[in-house]
């Protein structure tokens, strides 16, 4: 499968004569005892050292997905009332 941003090139952080392309490379991170596979996750890899730097928009969306709350309504924040009492502690003036 092609993908248009395959051009796109930058040297590498780790080695100085290699260049991150984007490819899509199966990522494999624990949930807890289970192992999780991703096919096709973008991931920048260094040609000549090998070096992977994961997609970060593509990691914040799997963190959501894999969020054990992902799903669920969220808890509405509590609102503090503050309650009136016919009779107030402040003095009057006269």
């Amino acid at each position: 499968m092609k993908h248009d941003d395959e051009e796109l090139s930058f040297p590498c952080t780790e080695c100085p004569a290699g260049h991150l392309t984007r490819q899509y490379i199966t990522y494999f991170t624990w949930l807890g005892d289970e192992l999780i596979t991703v096919p096709d996750f973008p991931a920048w890899i260094c040609d000549v050292c090998g070096r992977r730097e994961y997609d970060l928009q593509a990691l914040n969306q799997l963190t959501l997905l894999l969020n054990p709350n992902a799903g669920k309504p969220a808890n509405k924040a509590r609102s503090i009332s503050t309650r009136t009492s016919a009779k107030s502690t402040r003095p009057h003036p006269e």
